[in-house]
């Protein structure tokens, strides 16, 4: 890796446990040993004012206070109003007069920002709730139901960046910076707000540039179970430009939507990321300003005319807001408006945005102006930290319209949002003339002509110090140019942005090998037995099933979105996909005798289940229970209705639909859908355990498992309350080897290789298992 890869890579990272632990927010106090002082962090933002007149020490006492602890159920799910229900009538009323240490735990609230009682907030602590026998039960079911998606573990203000960027269902979105995750959850919620449309025309594509935090990506992504998400591994600076088909033509893509929440210096997350108390100094600020800013560019370039990006930070520094936007808006010469979100958002307390501010050293030395910096700090400092001198610029950029999250109004951590629409293509694409000349439309080519990034070749990331970023005055003093750069020969920031890209440097990938991404056709051998078996409808879509080998035995088949199978097949080459697709079959080594050689995946069992038209067998509330918590229960302790269906059908893979009933309110009034395997005698389900748990609480079925060397066990060392036990495989996770499973020709019942454990994950290098 060169000097320039390896610096960069650094500087991104600064900043990234930050942003981990604002995500993954208020579940725990820790680090109580630290002492939560600073007299350079509280005398430097008592001098900028930022600070309402009066309100300073309500502010410091709040950061000094451990993060309250938030939860978010996800809303794209069927599910969301039944977990909702569960909450409020079950949990939340269990919890009301707890004590604990004697700290008297508050009901938890809704947070009357966000829509629908979606999000919930109390001042619990996850120390708390893990240590606690009094909320034993309350714990359980949220690591379980985190783990089945259904619920997010994330802070209350990492939640507003998805609901300002307005998305819906058609939108091509792009996370910049996405590990580890939680906003990308949202991202593809709202993608799927109508769970009757199973393949949204839109996508989710989530960057990251650390290779093994991507893995932490997938690892969330994947709980959604979406087939409109795609994890790549990409330096955010220079993120390749996409080509993809559009009316038989090469197109560029541009994206409705980007969400740039970039690495920051985190001072907002001061309330439970305690080290930054110790940690914190001015110079943060100023060497993540030009990263910062370089993100923010590439977004710009790649965000759709009409387009909305939304950029965050939880940092309360000008340096790294309000300095970074109107850096933005100066050289977009008016091409992109910051516009007001706070009205989107009725119930969030925030403050304007701010016009003027100061620069300290952390050697405690002010600058107000670029005129005042002295020529030997002009590599640490640059001109683009500073407010715009010019009054009638500053006031039409309306940096007022920027949205600061104060900790003391609403009990959060600092954040800073800004929401910027993009009116017309940035003026740098029309002022450099192409590299090389690519077939694309005549549309495309009017936004991306002479773009310093979109004009490299293919396969190859713009540089990081590309035109793009010099026209915004930004260094990067560790980075050396070549002699003849005109970076070396300029010196006045006039200067800097009158010349054309670098030349491009060989692309260079880095982490794991990733298995090839291979598009099935129509006329491949795996669909005969499978169209014939579960009667598949003429229109489900075969050219956009995957495989993950181009030799032997497919193993696993996924599937994606018409949109991102256009995206697949048009860039393998110019970038890294860590993932993407959701499972729908799975191998069954003697599956062929039962008629098809593959069996049903839980995973993708909602995206394929309307193209299937047999192996269904419509289940009651009672049913479900029974196969739920019984291992393998004969065909006789069905009801009669899902009894008779099931004798009609042979052996093999099958679908167990339930359908609301709207005049019996006591029942979920949400579809379920659960993949099982219809035996000789017997019937079984093939459900995860957490998403067994929820199906099952759901139903009004307590589910309560004793810590470990307490009461008394299952087989698997579950046990659950109110005389239900569940019951399910123990095992050493053969699947996550790449094992496939067995079909006995002894009563049809399904036997686990090596004690393999039903709804195991599999590694997270393999896509969405």
């Amino acid at each position: 890796m060169g000097k320039r890869s390896r610096q960069r890579q650094k500087t991104q990272n600064t900043g990234r446990d930050d942003r981990d632990n604002r995500d993954n927010a208020g579940w725990g106090a820790g680090y109580a040993d630290i002492v939560k002082e600073n007299k350079l962090f509280e005398h430097y933002y008592q001098e900028l004012g930022l600070v309402p007149e009066g309100e300073f020490e309500e502010f410091m006492n709040a950061m000094r206070e451990p993060l309250p602890a938030t939860i978010r159920i996800t809303g794209y799910k069927s599910h969301a109003k039944e977990i909702l229900h569960c909450l409020k009538e079950k949990y939340f009323k269990d919890i009301q007069e707890v004590e604990i240490d004697g700290l008297k735990i508050e009901a938890p609230q809704p947070l009357k920002w966000y829509p629908d009682e979606q999000a919930w907030h109390t001042n619990m602590s996850r120390k708390i709730i893990r240590k606690s026998p009094l909320l034993e039960k309350f714990h359980q079911f949220l690591v379980s139901e985190t783990e089945s998606g259904n619920i997010s573990r994330q802070e209350a203000v990492s939640m507003i960046p998805p609901l300002l960027l307005k998305i819906e269902s058609h939108h091509k979105i792009l996370d910049m910076c996405a590990a580890p995750g939680s906003k990308t959850a949202q991202l593809i919620e709202m993608l799927h707000s109508d769970i009757d449309v199973p393949f949204p025309e839109g996508f989710v594509i989530a960057n990251d540039v650390d290779n093994k935090r991507c893995y932490l990506l997938v690892h969330q992504a994947k709980r959604l179970n979406s087939p409109c998400i795609m994890v790549v591994n990409h330096d955010a600076t220079c993120i390749p430009t996409l080509k993809i088909d559009s009316d038989g033509k090469k197109d560029i893509l541009f994206y409705d939507r980007i969400l740039c929440d970039v690495p920051c210096s985190g001072d907002g997350t001061m309330r439970k990321n305690i080290d930054v108390w110790k940690k914190w100094t001015t110079s943060n600020s100023l060497h993540l300003h030009g990263l910062q800013l370089r993100i923010a560019v590439r977004g710009v370039e790649q965000l759709a005319v009409g387009g909305r990006m939304v950029y965050s930070t939880c940092s309360l520094n000008p340096i790294e807001d309000e300095a970074v936007i109107a850096a933005l808006l100066e050289k977009s010469e008016g091409t992109l408006e910051l516009v007001d979100g706070s009205a989107d958002l009725p119930g969030l307390k925030s403050m304007p945005g701010v016009n003027s501010w100061k620069l300290m050293t952390k050697e405690g030395q002010w600058f107000s102006d670029w005129s005042e910096v002295p020529v030997s700090r002009h590599t640490q400092i640059r001109p683009t930290m500073f407010p715009p001198t010019n009054p009638e610029k500053l006031a039409s950029f309306h940096l007022e319209r920027c949205m600061r999250i104060l900790p003391h109004h609403q009990n959060t951590g600092g954040f800073f949002v800004a929401v910027l629409v993009k009116k017309a293509p940035m003026p740098w694409n029309k002022r450099y003339p192409k590299v090389r000349r690519e077939d694309v439309s005549s549309s495309a080519a009017a936004q991306t002509e002479g773009s310093p990034a979109a004009s490299i070749p293919s396969g190859t990331p713009c540089p990081p110090d590309s035109a793009v970023e010099e026209g915004l005055g930004e260094k990067v003093v560790e980075e050396e140019e070549p002699k003849d750069s005109p970076l070396a020969l300029e010196t006045t920031d006039k200067l800097e942005r009158e010349y054309g890209p670098p030349a491009s440097k060989k692309k260079k990938l880095f982490g794991y090998k990733e298995d090839p991404f291979v598009f099935l056709t129509e006329e491949d051998p795996v669909f005969t037995t499978i169209q014939s078996f579960y009667n598949l409808s003429p229109n489900f879509p075969k050219i956009n099933v995957l495989t993950r080998t181009h030799d032997g035995k497919k193993r696993h088949l996924y599937m994606v979105s018409k949109e991102l199978r256009n995206v697949l097949l048009n860039n393998s080459e110019r970038m890294k996909v860590i993932n993407t697709g959701v499972k729908v079959w799975s191998r069954n080594s003697d599956g062929e005798e039962f008629g098809c050689a593959f069996r049903l995946a839980q995973e993708g069992i909602y995206s394929l289940q309307p193209y299937i038209r047999s192996r269904i067998i419509t289940v009651s509330v009672e049913d479900i229970k029974v196969l739920l918590t019984q291992e393998n229960p004969y065909l006789s302790k069905l009801e009669a209705d899902a009894h008779a269906q099931a004798k009609k059908l042979v052996m093999g893979s099958i679908v167990l639909k339930y359908i609301p009933n709207p005049n019996n309110t006591e029942d979920p009034q949400c579809p379920i859908q659960l993949c099982g395997w219809r035996g000789k005698t017997s019937i079984r389900a093939f459900v995860p355990r957490n998403e067994r748990f929820h199906y099952l609480r759901m139903l009004g079925v307590e589910v309560f498992r004793d810590k470990q060397g307490q009461g008394d066990k299952g087989p698997d060392g579950e046990k659950a309350v109110e005389g239900v036990e569940v019951k399910e495989e123990a095992g050493n996770g053969a699947e996550e080897k790449g094992e496939e499973k067995e079909v006995g020709k002894d009563a049809g019942d399904m036997h686990l290789k090596n004690g393999d454990t039903i709804g195991t994950s599999e590694p997270m290098k393999e896509p969405m298992d």
